[in-house]
């Protein structure tokens, strides 16, 4: 069995974490293996990668096959780009310098496009942060405007009841006023 390229899971539950290593291809999982060369967090946005460019190319040159995954990395990190060019540097095509200026170009054009994606990820990030802020203000707005209106409500009921009641101890007081005076006459 040639060795194979593939991702070997740690971290916890719901939360990936992969180391990229070469083993043997009978061997299990995350079982035994023969050289680790990189990571890869897909619980960042983007993604966090990290190769060794130059072993994962010395192990594709002597047939160590990656695993669907784990080459659509190396293609993502610009592996797969690099051994076709050092391939034409082999057949004469162009030198070795040409081929480095090459990868150089596409890794730094690359590369900005990562931080552009990046950077839109995060101001969107801040755009819905400051809606949602946003909107709890206007709903807190509206709360405390509810709960002013409901206590100067019951405040008026209360001013409105001191007064009823004012005006009935007046009516009945008015009337024992009227009559203390006839039985004092009496």
């Amino acid at each position: 069995m040639p060795a194979k390229i593939r991702l070997q899971r740690y971290g916890k539950k719901k939360q990936p974490f992969y180391h990229i290593v070469i083993a043997d291809g009978r061997a299990p999982r995350d079982g035994k293996y023969i050289e680790r060369i990189g990571t890869y967090n897909p619980m960042t946005k983007p993604a966090t990668i990290i190769v060794d460019i130059d072993v994962a190319i010395k192990w594709l040159q002597n047939g160590a096959q990656p695993t669907d995954t784990v080459r659509a990395i190396l293609s993502y990190k610009g592996v797969m780009y690099k051994k076709h060019l050092l391939g034409g540097v082999e057949k004469g095509a162009f030198t070795a310098e040409e081929a480095e200026a090459k990868f150089a170009a596409w890794s730094a054009e690359k590369d900005a496009k990562v931080n552009n994606a990046s950077k839109s990820h995060q101001d969107n990030l801040a755009k819905e942060k400051a809606e949602k802020l946003e909107a709890e203000r206007k709903v807190n707005e509206a709360r405390a405007e509810a709960i002013a209106k409901r206590k100067a409500d019951e405040i008026e009921a209360q001013v409105k009841e001191a007064q009823a009641q004012q005006a009935t101890e007046e009516t009945t007081e008015t009337p024992k006023a009227s009559e203390a005076p006839e039985a004092v006459a009496e």
